[in-house]
């Protein structure tokens, strides 16, 4: 249907959407049909985050899913076109989740609706995509503070399998599916023994030093036989298929990273070393102590995701804000880096949030904001049509009320791929379930 929004029509739209909802433990949205019309916004400010904003007089112009012009001033009059008046609004780039399980976890207590790990230490076959479950609640929560996008990953064991990059709808996963076998995921062993109490009750030093080093041995003769495997496939082709070396393909070869889950120094390092030993892509994720190893990171280029900021220091010696100033001393030093929530996809929406925690500890707000978006589509392999407001990248974006950096700043609209997404939610619905109580009870009065 095309037509002219106004701001006074888009809340009102917001308000219809979060009270139509009913609160449930499987989300009611609808996914969106695909763009079948050009949509034009305009008098808006244009947050590219490639390039300089476009303040106040900004149009965006997008058809089938993907944006076909932005500029200054009077935007182009298309036929059929739908046109929104966001004067006094602003449109940025839709966040991407460069580390979550949404999908793959309903109720952490509940073990039925927790599907994030493979039976065994070595599953590089599984496809975290597979598993998400499009209907989860969580998914429209994380959408309703702009997260539209997402890297979903396996957990558990040596290698978990392949993490997934999703679009925040869909009827199935493979609607959702952006790119299913986005890299392998490698939980990269412990490289010093613990001195902490529970460890040392459960495991002497020498026990924990011993299974260090079998856990790095195994992930050794993994690649080993992988490689040796596609060596012997390629000079013989009628050799029977192995589909967990197959399935490492990509990595071996470069055409995809190894996500290597390290937080500790000495994590970092030893996975560094040992995937330049091989020439592999890798991109160490969590990195926790990731500004004690800068010179080497710097020295093979290795991006670093960074898993949350919204936690206490590793250790007891170190400043109560070493989280929150690791962004800006990455960014400082010209480590690539990308922003995640490190928490359960029940938090997953407060994502952007822990940006503005890095912009309070020094890091510039143009880089946090860079860091949610383009930087880690970038790191996520999705460079070229995720992360900014561009022509030719998908038309992926949200208009907001001010800063999104900000908690107190609401996404008005989004999009999918040129299609507009339901904001509604369960907390949404059960909010304005309670004021209606209250309104009867003649205890609250909107007037």
């Amino acid at each position: 249907m095309s037509g002219h929004w106004t701001w006074s029509t888009i809340t009102v739209a917001v308000a219809i959407l979060a009270a139509g909802r009913p609160a449930a433990a499987q989300s009611q949205q609808i996914p969106a049909p695909p763009q079948d019309h050009p949509v034009i916004i305009h008098s808006a400010t244009i947050h590219t985050v490639s390039g300089d904003p476009i303040e106040d007089d900004g149009y965006v112009v997008f058809d089938k899913g993907v944006i076909t012009d932005v500029g200054r001033g009077r935007p182009p009059q298309l036929a059929g076109a739908e046109v929104i008046d966001a004067h006094g609004l602003h449109i940025y780039p839709g966040f991407i989740a460069a580390d979550t399980t949404l999908g793959l976890v309903e109720t952490q207590s509940v073990q039925v609706t927790v599907d994030t790990t493979e039976l065994g230490r070595v599953t590089p076959e599984v496809r975290a995509a597979v598993a998400v479950n499009p209907d989860s609640s969580l998914i429209p929560v994380a959408r309703s503070n702009g997260i539209l996008t997402g890297l979903v990953f396996p957990r558990g064991g040596l290698v978990a399998g392949r993490c997934s990059t999703i679009r925040l709808d869909g009827w199935t996963w493979e609607q959702m599916a952006i790119d299913a076998e986005a890299g392998l995921v490698v939980n990269w062993p412990r490289t010093e023994p613990s001195r902490g109490f529970s460890f040392r009750r459960q495991r002497s030093e020498t026990e924990q030093r011993k299974q260090i080093a079998e856990s790095l041995q195994e992930i050794e003769r993994l690649f080993d036989d992988a490689v040796a495997y596609l060596q012997a496939r390629e000079s013989d082709p009628t050799q029977a298929t192995d589909l967990r070396y197959e399935a490492m393909r990509s990595a071996i070869s470069g055409e995809k990273p190894v996500f290597v889950r390290a937080s500790s120094v000495g994590q970092i390092e030893s996975a560094i070393a040992w995937a330049t030993r091989r020439d592999l892509r890798i991109v160490i994720v969590g990195g926790q102590e990731a500004d004690k190893a800068i010179p080497l990171i710097l020295k093979h280029d290795v991006p670093v995701i960074i898993a949350g900021l919204h936690r206490l220091p590793r250790h007891r010696y170190e400043p109560y804000d070493s989280a929150f100033t690791l962004p800006a001393k990455l960014h400082t030093a010209g480590v690539r880096f990308a922003i995640a929530s490190g928490t359960s996809p029940a938090h997953e929406r407060n994502l952007n949030h822990n940006a503005a925690t890095a912009v309070a500890f020094g890091l510039p707000r143009s880089e946090a904001l860079r860091a949610v978006t383009l930087s880690a589509a970038e790191i996520l392999g999705l460079g070229d049509t995720h992360g900014s407001i561009e022509v030719g990248k998908a038309a992926t974006l949200i208009i907001t009320q001010g800063d999104p950096l900000q908690i107190t700043t609401d996404t008005l609209v989004a999009f999918i791929d040129g299609r507009q997404i339901d904001l509604g939610n369960r907390q949404k619905a059960m909010h304005q379930k309670y004021r209606e109580k209250y309104r009867q009870l003649g205890l609250l009065d909107d007037s």
